[in-house]
């Protein structure tokens, strides 16, 4: 008998509407899962360190885990008009943010690469320190003086004025702006060890989960809602509007130069190490 797959992603409603129809069996003979939710933050530092067969990461991690793993072609998270956002308590400026203090969710997420690429082209002399934060605190430290500016993600586009916060800056309107390509965001990865059968079977059975969600998107929403976090279940919808998308079932031509794109100018700044020719080949 075949072990499950060790699969690791977020309880956001993006990773828990993609997974819905796989993680509960209802895909046809696709692979069993075991599925441990975590913040992405968490689940960088596990394909860092090669722990579960299947992960849910931030496509700023590739370059440190892609001897290991392999980029699956579906049920990662780009888009266009979702990118990270600079909150602040006031009106301003890029240039305000010089030497200040920033709250980041992790310096190793894509969120952090687009932020650290927009300031070096449009804050003069850069941010000072980085302060890394769990997503959830970020916004109460901004709105508490703790910090001069938080970069924030995912559902804080939709409540951030809940704080009486003000955006400064889009970091995806600045990378569509600067590159005419979707954001990368979130990657879903699997052990290259499990072999190219395997992963081809695991990529086709998420493709599968995916289409099954848009087919019936209320299937979803008891697992959606039970892993939200509290969150309203209008904001849970605009957040899988916003992140589930053409790219979810298909990277294609664009979603793979997003990537290598965001990875070469990141690599070009000193942000990552460079990647090998075929690093992003699925198989």
């Amino acid at each position: 008998m075949t072990r499950p797959l060790n699969i690791a992603y977020s309880p956001c409603p993006n990773d828990t509407f993609v997974f819905d129809a796989l993680a509960h069996g209802r895909v046809p003979d696709a692979p069993e899962l075991a599925v441990t939710f975590a913040d992405i933050d968490v689940t960088n530092g596990m394909a860092e360190r090669g722990e579960f067969d299947v992960l849910k990461v931030s496509y700023a991690v590739l370059p440190w885990v892609l001897d290991d793993y392999a980029l699956l072609p579906c049920g990662g998270a780009l888009g266009r008009g979702c990118g990270p956002l600079v909150l602040t308590r006031g009106q301003g400026t890029a240039a305000d943010l010089a030497g200040k203090t920033v709250a980041v969710p992790s310096e190793r997420s894509t969120a952090y690469l687009l932020f650290r690429l927009w300031a070096a082209a449009e804050v003069p002399g850069g941010v000072g320190e980085i302060v890394v934060l769990p997503f959830h605190e970020i916004m109460p430290a901004v709105r508490d003086g703790k910090v001069d500016a938080g970069l924030v993600i995912h559902e804080a586009r939709f409540t951030y004025q809940d704080y009486g916060l003000v955006c400064l800056a889009d970091m995806g309107e600045h990378w569509e702006q600067t590159t005419g390509l979707p954001i990368p965001l979130g990657a879903i990865i699997a052990k290259r060890s499990l072999g190219e059968r395997a992963l081809r079977e695991l990529a086709a059975a998420i493709r599968t989960s995916v289409l099954m969600a848009w087919d019936d998107p209320e299937a979803s929403r008891p697992y959606v809602l039970e892993h939200a976090q509290e969150m309203d279940p209008k904001v849970a919808d605009q957040h899988i509007g916003l992140y589930v998308n053409e790219f979810t079932a298909d990277l294609g031509e664009d979603g793979y130069a997003a990537v290598r794109g965001l990875l070469t100018r990141a690599a070009a700044e000193g942000l990552v190490p460079p990647l090998g020719r075929d690093a992003l080949r699925f198989v």
